[in-house]
């Protein structure tokens, strides 16, 4: 199919990016849904840019094995106390940064997390320390010194809650034992190291020289019957006509849901002022990926073997989708250790880019994958003058080869 001619800003920020890191040849998969019928190459121009992606916590007891360090076998001293696939995860900051979007929105799972936040009965040093609570915070704190240099050259750094950051999983099930659910202290502990960012008006007047609109960052439980104060763990923003919602899918007693209908009105009054794009960033995908049912050696041994997100309660999931594809928004997400982009019923695209360092959901063994379902991979969004959107996923392998250009659509 044509694709659009590269223009003006567009041509510098991506050319910029593709030649300090090396693009390889790989060819792009371009997809285009209109285009307009003369040559927008000298009035086009971006007005506004992001990226985003997701997953970049490391998993001490299940590490890919390609992170491994050849001689010993082990992941690296760091990557073993702080629990962050630093290398990927870095150089993916360094790119990023060469692509001077105005954001990067990072869909979750920045922590292991896992644990329960709250306080420890036993105040001495030794129980404190090793308290889940100093757990969540050492991690946060790694994570939020990885991305304080993109804060201070220009992008503003979002963050998008994950389940590793609201769930405990080891906490007591109704009907006996235990399992992941959300905590009211994790969510508490996620304020108290992100809030912070959600919203920062001086900084974003510093950064761009003005500051979002109709921001809310306000607690917004109630509309879906949440009984925990959900304020800044779903909220949204209008910025250069374009409006922006996080949502959080894991909320104290409905774990892997969506909040349908505070996102339903959030949307339609940003319709209502005008706005002409619409993006979603939440952590579990509203549509598994399973990435190894359209590869003929395995065409019955679909992997995942389970829904991964939303679509444990398919209902639900389809109530969140339908809200999608009313406003035609871009739905961003994570949580599967993978990329890839889809549109799962209509014209509304799921982009999957839970590919920032974690360990692989494709083994190295799998004959079932894609080429780029071993890729650390993150997605780069321009907004053109002309109304048009670009999203070009970019992406290196698990041997830290070039980064390529993995996927570009335009709508």
């Amino acid at each position: 199919m044509k694709q659009f001619p590269p223009t003006h800003k567009s041509t510098m920020l991506l050319g910029v990016a593709l030649s300090t890191v090396l693009v390889s040849s790989l060819p792009v998969h371009a997809d285009n849904d209109r285009h307009d019928e003369h040559d927008q190459r000298n009035w086009d121009h971006v007005v506004l840019s992001f990226s985003t992606v997701g997953d970049s916590r490391q998993d001490p007891s299940n590490p890919d094995p390609t992170q491994l360090d050849p001689n010993t076998g082990a992941l690296s001293g760091q990557d073993a106390s702080w629990l962050q696939s630093t290398k990927a995860w870095s150089r993916m900051i360094d790119a990023i940064n060469v692509q001077k979007c105005q954001f990067l929105f990072f869909n979750g799972d920045m922590i292991m997390g896992y644990g329960n936040a709250g306080a420890p009965s036993d105040n001495s040093v030794d129980t404190v320390v090793n308290s889940d609570l100093m757990k969540f915070y050492r991690q946060y704190g790694f994570w939020r010194g990885m991305v304080a240099g993109l804060m201070e050259k220009g992008t503003y750094v979002v963050p998008v809650p994950g389940n590793h950051e609201t769930q405990w999983k080891k906490a007591p099930l109704p009907g006996g034992g235990t399992g992941k659910r959300a905590q009211a202290v994790n969510e508490n502990a996620w304020r108290a190291n992100m809030g912070d960012l959600i919203l920062d008006t001086a900084r974003f007047q510093n950064l761009f020289g003005e500051t979002p609109a109709n921001f809310d960052t306000g607690n917004n439980a109630a509309l879906d019957g949440l009984t925990t104060d959900q304020s800044q763990l779903s909220y949204s923003f209008d910025f250069r006509g374009s409006h922006f919602a996080v949502i959080n899918t894991d909320p104290v007693g409905h774990d892997a849901h969506a909040p349908v209908h505070w996102l339903a009105t959030d949307l339609a009054a940003a319709q209502s002022r005008g706005m002409k794009h619409f993006f979603v960033f939440g952590h579990k995908p509203a549509f598994t990926y399973y990435f190894g049912a359209d590869i003929p050696a395995a065409p019955d041994l679909p992997l995942p073997g389970s829904p991964a997100g939303l679509d444990n309660d398919v209902p639900a999931r389809d109530a969140f989708w339908n809200v999608i594809e009313q406003y035609r928004a871009t739905y961003f997400c994570g949580h599967e250790h993978i990329f890839n982009m889809s549109q799962p019923t209509g014209n509304s695209r799921q982009v999957l880019v839970g590919s920032g360092g974690s360990p692989f959901e494709a083994a190295p063994t799998d004959a079932t994958i894609s080429p780029t379902d071993r890729y650390y991979a993150w997605a780069t969004v321009e907004i053109f003058e002309s109304g048009r959107v670009r999203i070009t996923a970019f992406g290196f392998d698990d041997h830290f080869g070039r980064t390529r250009v993995l996927k570009s659509v335009v709508f």
